[in-house]
């Protein structure tokens, strides 16, 4: 009796997942989102979420709804292509809870489908390797050969078909402030910069890349805002803090009453022309 319990709550998961992916709303909603390819796509989250003994302590709708943004940036969430991954995290209530976040992979998948990019990639840099920044044009040369395989940084560089180019280049102190600040994962055992901190690391730097100076199309723009390990509003905030401009602009009383004599006059003219000639 106590094997048959066991095997219950092994297949419960699955078959409430399955039961979910079942109702035609929601595969309505794949459909709208992939045509053709919405089958295959539901298919995989049934293989991703059966692989996965954390996202299975997850509801499944919330997988669903998680699965369904990667869907809608028409990226696949299978784990080792690495364009996007639904990552389970516990709450502060103990609760297991499905996060979407995009794979650095994913980001440059989303900037080349613009058909604007001639070249755009993401890197380490090795101990041993020089880089110089020149503070005034923003360029970053890289020059010399690695002596260990030891990161020291991480570089992410763009070139557009107008000609337009910039790199960024973080070093791993610089990677690692920016994770503690901003990425809600981090410091997580079981989280991808735990497990993976390269991956992570080249995601920082070609999201700060592509956010910065990249064409912000409508899938881009999305994609930034339903990566939830990054807390957008804070790093959007510090940008602004630290670029806006601080300086107080006084003007005089006097400019003030010119800038009112010049709106009376602009006013006076467009009524005489709404009035007509006066003859």
């Amino acid at each position: 009796m106590t094997v048959q319990n066991d095997k219950q709550i092994q297949v419960r998961p699955i078959q409430k997942l399955k039961m979910a992916l079942s109702a035609e709303s929601v595969r309505e909603q794949f459909r709208n989102a992939l045509q053709e390819n919405a089958g295959a796509f539901i298919a995989s989250i049934i293989d991703l979420y059966a692989s996965d003994t954390y996202l299975q302590q997850c509801d499944p709708n919330l997988v669903i709804m998680e699965c369904l943004k990667a869907a809608t940036l028409k990226l696949p969430i299978n784990k080792q292509l690495g364009f996007a991954y639904v990552v389970p995290y516990k709450n502060s209530k103990g609760q297991m809870i499905p996060q979407f976040q995009l794979g650095y992979k994913g980001y440059i998948q989303l900037a080349m489908r613009t058909g604007q990019y001639k070249n755009l990639n993401a890197g380490i840099i090795y101990e041993g390797v020089n880089v110089h920044r020149d503070i005034l044009t923003g360029e970053v040369v890289f020059t010399g050969e690695p002596t260990s395989d030891k990161p020291q940084g991480y570089f992410a560089y763009m070139e557009l078909l107008n000609g337009f180019r910039k790199t960024i280049y973080m070093t791993k102190a610089e990677i690692i402030a920016h994770a503690k600040r901003y990425s809600k994962s981090y410091g997580n055992k079981n989280s991808a910069w735990a497990t993976n901190f390269d991956e992570m690391a080249l995601k920082t730097v070609i999201r700060r890349l592509l956010s910065k100076y990249g064409l912000l199309t409508t899938e881009m723009v999305t994609a930034l805002t339903v990566d939830r390990d990054e807390d957008v509003e804070s790093e959007v905030e510090a940008e602004i803090e630290q670029n806006a401009n601080k300086e107080i602009i006084d003007i005089e009383p006097e400019e003030v009453e010119e800038m009112e004599e010049t709106k009376d006059v602009v006013e006076e003219g467009e009524q005489m022309a709404q009035e007509g000639p006066g003859f």
